[in-house]
């Protein structure tokens, strides 16, 4: 029996010839990353396990994005934790206000993840770098402790299930309504605990950004890791970015998948996801009269510099409708600087738009968009459970960035238009 990508990339980090599903490993890593919600807990485990040392300070990576700038106190108390921890160990990639970026578009941008590499992070949807070639998981704030001082961790290696893409997506369809269409066929654990493995001549087609967005939300049906193979779009991302050598594994024909699913991308309409699951989908013509009150462009799924020019495109010359409040927001500094840099921020403002920092913020019902009693919002965040961006009798729809930016224009769910 052959392996998988994944199980490829981490029986080399196992140090061994072979691995298979179910089977303990302990793998070296590559990267190691937490946030400030998930940094100061797992610096408080490193802390209290007598740990002195990090194992590498060019592979960790701090990024203090959902509560900052900091919202209040808390936040505030847990962003210092970060601060002084980096500057005890000299972190190298230490990333605060002004610098950061949304995790999982930042740490890609900066070129820290790689085809071929082991990455663990205390955020859920770390499985983002998939879309690279690279093994990568979310861990608890335990184990990741352990990962900064160890630079290993443990793993049950998975099974996996193999989507078959062919054809090329319509205008106005991306990557989130593929995965959204896939989460709907297969549901929110669908695919656990299994890599979720995306191959086929349509992958071709794939934008970089397209992708991300599929594998960063892997985790939505349950995934341990979503994975894309290695092409001529992944090496051309990393040119420039990645200054050191990587690894491309491929999986062997003979690999074992629990199921295949074939899709054809060229057949997709514009998807969403009604509340209060990821699963619970309907392509744009079954959605019906669903009225709004706030848009949020933005997160580590659709926060991307395609994704800010689908929107702009869409708003260009129009304004979003007088009951709704648009919230835009670049996933990193280099996004909103190209933004600028392009016009899109000018777009966004004169539509009625506000443009924020970079920030998780409203997808967790953080800050910059928290819904009231009875509000709904059309989201290109990842996860729309009940209370995810506030009251526990708000609504949150998850949809592409064209579907929002028509949304935000319409005052309710409402198909793009052709752009161009």
């Amino acid at each position: 029996m052959g392996m998988t990508m994944t199980q490829k990339i981490l029986a080399a980090h196992a140090g061994l010839d072979k691995v298979v599903p179910g089977q303990l490993i302990n793998a070296k890593l590559d990267m190691v990353l937490a946030n400030d919600i998930t940094g100061p807990v797992s610096i408080n485990e490193f802390e209290g396990a007598g740990f002195s040392q990090v194992f590498d300070k060019s592979k960790i990576s701090l990024v203090m994005d959902h509560f900052a700038p900091n919202k209040d106190i808390k936040s505030a108390e847990q962003c210092k934790k970060c601060r002084s921890f980096a500057r005890r160990f000299e972190i190298d990639n230490f990333y605060d206000v002004g610098q950061m970026g949304i995790e999982h578009a930042l740490l890609p941008e900066k070129g820290l993840v790689a085809a071929g590499e082991a990455i663990i992070g205390a955020d859920s949807h770390t499985c983002t770098y998939g879309a690279l070639g690279a093994f990568s998981t979310g861990v608890g704030s335990t184990d990741l402790a352990a990962g900064m001082a160890t630079g290993q961790a443990w793993f049950k290696v998975p099974s996996a299930l193999k989507f078959n893409l062919t054809g090329s997506l319509p205008e106005n369809v991306s990557g989130k309504d593929v995965i959204l269409h896939i989460i709907g066929i297969i549901g929110v654990d669908g695919a656990l605990y299994k890599s979720m493995e995306f191959t086929g001549p349509g992958v071709a087609s794939l934008s970089m950004d397209d992708r991300l967005c599929i594998a960063n939300m892997a985790i939505e049906a349950g995934g341990k890791n979503g994975i894309f193979p290695v092409d001529d779009v992944t090496r051309e991302y990393m040119k420039g970015r990645v200054n050191r050598e990587y690894q491309v594994y491929e999986a062997d024909e003979d690999a074992e998948y629990d199921a295949v699913y074939d899709i054809d991308l060229s057949l997709l309409k514009p998807t969403v996801a009604f509340p209060h699951l990821p699963e619970n989908t309907k392509t744009i013509d079954q959605v019906g009269e669903v009225k709004i009150d706030q848009v949020v462009i933005g997160s580590c799924t659709n926060g991307r510099l395609s994704d800010m020019k689908i929107a702009a495109e869409i708003m260009k010359g129009k304004h979003i409708h007088k009951d709704v409040r648009a919230i835009i927001i670049p996933a990193t500094q280099q996004i909103y600087k190209e933004c600028i840099k392009e016009g899109y921020l000018d777009i966004f403002i004169d539509a009625g738009c506000v443009v924020s920092t970079p920030t998780c913020g409203p997808c967790l019902g953080g800050y910059m968009g928290i819904l009231a009693e009875g509000e709904r919002c059309v989201a290109t965040t990842n996860r729309n459970f009940v209370g995810r961006m506030g009251h526990t009798k708000s609504e949150v729809y998850l949809a592409s960035p064209a579907v929002a930016a028509a949304s935000a224009l319409a005052g309710k769910i409402a198909a793009p238009e052709r752009r161009g």
